[in-house]
């Protein structure tokens, strides 16, 4: 599973933590392990462009998801081909600023921020949505379920099935 991380923000981000987050929900959620998956992070200038172009919204956002590839082309990938491509599954952009102002009124570090929201940001990657509130419920759900097994994983020193990864 590759996992890229750029952070073109003017904030310090623990880019690895980022990377071993994702690694973990996508190894948790049963993404083919020739996924690759982005995530950007971007200053506030960026995200309201982008949440403009995008989402016809003004005003920055604190994250925007872009699936690329539909997963069906990595499950039907033969394990024997080696030259079979990697499924690209999307980018994640961040906005570290507005997961700063959403952290301090929440009342907890703008790290546990970004990882609430790159996990939410792969959740819709893999087709989870939120506009209707049984929708909402699976997938808040979900990453709750995630970030709390992301915790333990790390607080047991394991890091999850990430431990040791180097790229970001």
């Amino acid at each position: 599973m590759s996992v890229y991380v750029a952070n073109e923000s003017d904030a310090e981000v623990d880019e690895l933590a980022l990377s071993r987050l994702a690694r973990f929900v996508l190894d948790t959620m049963g993404v083919d392990p020739l996924a690759e998956l982005s995530i950007m992070l971007v200053d506030h200038a960026e995200m309201e462009r982008l949440h403009l172009a995008y989402m016809g919204e003004p005003g920055p956002t604190d994250v925007l998801a872009f699936p690329q590839d539909e997963l069906s082309s990595a499950a039907a990938h033969d394990p024997v081909d080696d030259e079979a491509p990697e499924t690209l599954l999307g980018d994640v952009v961040l906005c570290p600023s507005v997961a700063e102002t959403q952290a301090k009124q929440a009342g907890h570090a703008t790290a546990d921020e970004l990882h609430l929201l790159t996990t939410h940001g792969i959740l819709h990657l893999l087709g989870y949505d939120h506009a209707e509130p049984e929708e909402e419920r699976e997938m808040f759900g979900k990453q709750a379920e995630l970030l709390a097994a992301w915790r333990t994983a790390t607080a047991a020193g394991s890091g999850g099935p990430a431990d040791g990864a180097t790229g970001a």
